[in-house]
């Protein structure tokens, strides 16, 4: 049975990417791996992984309390066919699909836990190097993404 890993990165919306990209890279010495500031996101890295933490702007009203977090992402163990197990053991016990979502260095499935919170189990596609790599060069979006059917045992 596949399972989740570890707490794999950590989003949060900020009102000021900006000031929060400076802090957690002066302050806590993150590296900025990628930053669009047109978009109003960055991703931040301790040097080890694609990213540690996501800065989002906050899309809402922009008042102290709108802010916050964004969404927990969890690393699971293996590739896409224990992400489609955990992908249909999720749907099994009412849990609401937000997306599937090929990132490049991670696939992964999006989902509300029952307070609406959103979260995210993926499975890193890269080497934690390589993912580190593609996040620095990173020039696209995600796009949707298929998952393998699941493979039930054969009944005896």
């Amino acid at each position: 049975m596949p399972r989740i890993e570890r707490i794999g990165h950590t989003v949060l919306y900020v009102a000021d990417v900006d000031a929060c990209v400076a802090f957690y890279r002066d302050a806590l010495g993150m590296e900025v791996v990628n930053y669009e500031k047109e978009r109003g996101m960055a991703f931040m890295s301790f040097g080890t992984l694609h990213h540690d933490i996501g800065l989002f702007k906050d899309r809402g009203d922009g008042s102290r309390g709108s802010t916050g977090l964004a969404h927990i992402a969890f690393r699971i163990e293996g590739g896409d066919q224990e992400l489609a197990e955990l992908h249909e053991r999720l749907v099994e016990n009412g849990a609401k699909i937000r997306s599937i979502t090929d990132h490049g260095m991670t696939h992964s499935v999006y989902f509300f836990d029952p307070e609406e919170n959103t979260l995210e189990i993926y499975a890193d596609v890269f080497t934690e190097k390589e993912g580190l790599e593609y996040m620095r060069a990173r020039l696209e979006r995600g796009k949707p993404l298929e998952l393998p059917p699941v493979k039930h045992p054969t009944p005896v």
